[in-house]
């Protein structure tokens, strides 16, 4: 077993660099983090109809996400129960069975065992079909009608898990009335960790002004200022939240629609203050007039405000498949839907001006560790740690500045946390607890010259 107390110091915000590298760390994380944590499948709007279908995965587990004939949503591994052969080749659709090409095993929409050939003159009537379907993944559930699947049935509710989060995903997801996606995804590779990106999208808004000069120049509006990093008053401006599963995000204050400019989404966004108000109250009515970056753990990352959303496949420990929707509220008109995709792509999209920036750097963070002298080494992640602490009105830990990494700590302190613990019982355990290492987190001279 991987020690992961070596790997991890959260008090310090410190992380050893063999996280964006190791096999090892890699394997354990398959098991301990993807095998029991909620992972995003689908939006309930990409299968309205029995029999409707995507095709998504869970870790490295692919999976069948299909509506029931009762309106419910099941997750089957997508692999036959026959000789193991891949059942489902189409990324969506519509089915009301699933074929394996290789010996004609056919499954339900609910992974029965519904037909195969020679039952009888090769099985003598003797195969036990009930023992035989496709295996269904332990939970499924939606929030919002987000949809999401959980392999180990020890698990809190999808709604435990987003706990604290939830609260802050009402914000958009409930606020108009509800949000959707827009697919089908799009679909890359990038050749690095999982966690690069994830941690990237739950708090970095330190990047932008740097990584990002050329481009938000070139897009325009008021973010242009961020070119260079140049300093400014950060107070009032935003701040950073994490919770106790890991979920987190960083929000600038009147962001949204910023990064594109785009005066009909803000005119839209701000029309609708004094009802998102009343609904949900004042703060949350200012988050709604935000620009987040934002993660649900482990691997599900979106940008309200630029309205993208992705999901981080991992393909081994240096390198993952990007699925990118566009994130639209249902009350907005298809005018504006469509807008809103069309600036989304360009930033966010496959070949997007920003997408294109980040992946660089998120490439060679993961790569430069391919040396056995550099994985020595530790990463740091104590930005705005003096500042972290509980708000009056505000869930979970918050940092005072949009530009900090209490979320990175935060994500950090649960991946740690999961990759050690037996089970969910003991992840259970530090419920009344969790806080203390990010609160009470002195930064100490050791960690100051690490």
């Amino acid at each position: 077993m991987v020690k992961v107390n070596e790997l991890v110091d959260v008090a310090n915000g410190i992380q050893s660099k063999r996280v964006f590298w190791d096999q090892e760390v890699y394997e354990q994380e398959l098991e301990r983090v993807f095998g029991r944590c909620w992972l995003f499948l689908t939006h309930e709007s990409q299968i309205p109809d029995f029999g409707d279908f995507v095709t998504a995965y869970m870790g490295e587990d692919k999976v069948i996400v299909v509506r029931q004939k009762d309106g419910s949503i099941k997750a089957l591994l997508n692999s036959c129960t026959h000789r193991g052969n891949q059942v489902c080749h189409a990324d969506s659709g519509n089915a009301k069975a699933f074929t394996c090409n290789y010996h004609g095993w056919s499954f339900g929409a609910d992974g029965a065992l519904a037909a195969l050939p020679m039952e009888q003159s090769a099985y003598y009537g003797q195969l036990d079909r009930s023992k035989v379907g496709l295996r269904e993944v332990a939970k499924v559930a939606s929030y919002r009608g987000f949809v999401f699947g959980c392999f180990d049935p020890a698990a809190p509710s999808l709604e435990d898990y987003l706990g604290d989060m939830a609260w802050y995903l009402d914000t958009w997801m409930d606020g108009t009335g509800g949000a959707e996606l827009v697919g089908p995804p799009m679909k890359s590779i990038l050749r690095c960790n999982w966690k690069v990106p994830a941690e990237n999208f739950i708090g970095d808004g330190y990047h932008v002004g740097w990584t990002h000069a050329a481009a938000i120049k070139i897009l325009g509006g008021p973010l242009a200022g961020l070119a260079g990093n140049a300093e400014f008053p950060l107070d009032d401006a935003g701040l950073q939240v994490t919770t106790r599963h890991g979920h987190g995000f960083g929000v600038i204050l009147d962001g949204v629609g910023l990064i594109h400019d785009d005066p009909a989404y803000r005119e839209y966004a701000y029309a609708n203050v004094p009802a998102v108000t009343e609904k949900l109250g004042e703060w949350r009515a200012k988050l709604y007039t935000g620009h987040w970056n934002a993660g649900i753990f482990p691997n599900c990352s979106y940008l309200y405000g630029t309205n993208t959303f992705k999901v981080w496949n991992p393909r081994g420990p240096n390198e993952i498949e990007v699925w990118t929707w566009t994130l639209v509220e249902k009350a907005m008109s298809p005018e504006l839907k469509a807008e809103v995709v069309k600036q989304a792509i360009h930033t966010f999209g496959t070949a997007g001006t920003l997408e294109s920036d980040d992946g660089e750097n998120m490439e060679t963070c993961t790569w430069s560790n391919r040396g056995p002298q550099t994985r020595k080494g530790v990463m740091n992640s104590q930005m705005g740690q003096i500042n972290d602490g509980e708000h009056p009105e505000l869930p979970g830990v918050i940092g005072k500045n949009f530009i900090g990494e209490t979320s990175y700590r935060g994500f950090y302190r649960f991946w740690a946390e999961l990759m050690q613990a037996q089970d969910w019982d003991a992840v259970r355990a530090n419920d009344t607890a969790w806080k203390e290492p990010l609160i009470g987190g002195a930064v100490t001279a050791a960690g100051r010259a690490a």
